[in-house]
């Protein structure tokens, strides 16, 4: 293939970085689950609004002490959260697994900067990481920089969430959920899922330690998440041996833990290697040999993606394409969305091309926590989204300004995803192709601005969980699911 005429939508590679795992916990909801797409305005049942989130100033004595800690504040959240979590679990394990819950036995503190101490039989100097020590049932932490550095990016509950990932580990063995040889992808997601159940019950006001808005406070958890997804490994690497130790895309991982808030800790059980294979489809899970991934943003590109997507759908009337930003003030029934709008009207999309080579091009990780997420297909998916939106408008009889069309658009944009994923040819020649970490950084863009999950005016709903879970409808399943989902 050639570099003029191709097209491919990559993800940008975080080779070397650190793989943090996240926590999990589960909580019985009372009443039958609920399903987003009931209210666009609520987050599994209940209403997205934003507010306090993290440490309450009036929190509960903790529990439990740790051995090893400075008495910083690091460690007092780090030992409320673990107090609360086996809170949590000790109301829920048993209406979930046979027996009574016994919490670990022990947590330990230490920072990755001094050269003494030790955890599960590691030294942790360097040691920048959390975890589950099964041999002696005991979890552990890095006060100097990992929870520091999560909680500068996404607040108090990411340390929260972290601890209680690693107590989704301890109930997996205590509750004999995986046998020996259970890969690394199955029990990661299950520990996601858990921690998705956990932070439900806070969210829904029981806990007597921390708050969760289900706004901004969620999506600050989610957006922690992505930001520990695996780097993307090459076709060679995985071929060699290479994913033993996989954890799961940023997609895979919020997915499972949109499983546990808005499900339960049942659905936790529910994953395994089956699960995860039917949720990942044919979607691609590695890099090519010798690819980048990045394809710059530019006339060619926007005309190639729009080309490809006519040769996809095929509509009797294509929408037109235009690059003067400015038209796009002037549509008479519809708002601009820079920086890709669409005019029904006109039927024309209205590219500011600066604006969406902005969105398209990757952060510098060291100021944004989302940066390895960052990269071409944030702009190319924004771009998507409004092609889809004159899908729907030829379609007649949709109403294309509310929330409910901010969410079809997202899961009609998850459709056009994952048609990318094989190779589509339009008639010029061109070909995109989706792969590796695009999705991912979907994902991203889902939660940071939401323009991918807005309707013609670009509002979207305020929750990034609504914006992600109509955009998974999408990718695992096809226009009419989600004309039926978001009539």
């Amino acid at each position: 293939m050639k570099q003029s005429i191709v097209g491919r939508f990559w993800a940008t590679a975080a080779a070397g970085a650190a793989v943090m795992l996240l926590a999990s916990c589960s909580t019985t909801l009372a009443g039958q689950p609920v399903s987003v797409f009931a209210d666009p305005f609520k987050v599994a049942g209940m209403q997205a609004v934003d507010g306090p989130t993290g440490l309450r100033s009036d929190a509960r004595v903790a529990t439990r002490e740790i051995q090893g800690t400075d008495g910083g504040e690091i460690d007092e959240i780090a030992g409320q959260s673990a107090s609360d979590i086996e809170e949590f679990w000790d109301s829920a394990y048993g209406e979930v697994f046979p027996g009574a819950f016994h919490p670990v036995d022990a947590l330990y503190s230490w920072d990755s900067n001094d050269y003494e101490g030790t955890f599960c039989g590691d030294d942790t100097y360097g040691l920048v990481n959390a975890g589950f020590c099964r041999s002696d049932n005991t979890i552990g932490w890095d006060r100097g920089e990992l929870l520091p550095m999560e909680r500068r990016a996404n607040g108090d509950m990411a340390i929260t969430m972290t601890l209680a990932h690693e107590y989704g580990h301890a109930v997996q063995k205590q509750a004999r959920l995986n046998k020996s040889g259970t890969p690394t992808l199955v029990a990661e997601q299950q520990a996601d899922c858990f921690a998705g159940s956990y932070m439900r019950w806070v969210a829904e006001g029981n806990s007597a330690r921390f708050t969760l808005s289900t706004g901004d406070g969620l999506n600050s958890v989610l957006v922690g998440m992505i930001s520990l997804r695996d780097p993307l490994l090459s076709e060679d690497q995985i071929s060699g041996g290479g994913n033993d130790n996989e954890h799961g895309s940023a997609f895979e991982r919020i997915s499972a833990f949109q499983f546990g808030f808005t499900d339960g800790p049942g659905a936790c059980s529910a994953i395994d290697l089956k699960e995860i294979a039917q949720r990942r489809g044919d979607l691609p899970t590695a890099l090519p040999q010798d690819e980048t991934g990045e394809w710059p943003v530019s006339e060619e590109s926007v005309n190639a993606v729009i080309d490809t997507m006519n040769a996809m759908f095929t509509p009797a009337d294509p929408p037109a394409l235009s690059f003067d930003a400015q038209s796009a003030s002037a549509c008479p029934d519809a708002r601009p969305s820079p920086p890709a709008s669409f005019c029904p009207a006109t039927n024309t999309i209205a590219v500011d091309l600066p604006g969406l080579e902005k969105i398209g091009t990757a952060l510098d990780a060291d100021l944004d926590p989302t940066a390895m997420l960052s990269g071409d297909n944030s702009a190319y998916s924004v771009l998507m989204s409004r092609y889809m939106l004159a899908i729907q408008h030829a379609r007649g009889g949709l109403d294309l300004g509310s929330a409910e069309a901010g969410l079809r658009t997202a899961c009609l944009t998850g459709v056009a995803t994952t048609q990318l994923s094989q190779q589509v040819n339009a008639p010029d020649g061109s070909t995109v192709v989706l792969t590796a970490g695009d999705i991912d950084e979907a994902v991203a863009g889902l939660l940071t601005n939401g323009l991918m999950a807005s309707d013609v005016n670009g509002e979207s709903v305020p929750a990034g969980f609504s914006r992600i879970d109509a955009f998974r409808i999408g990718v695992l399943g096809d226009q009419d699911r989600c004309f039926k989902r978001f009539p």
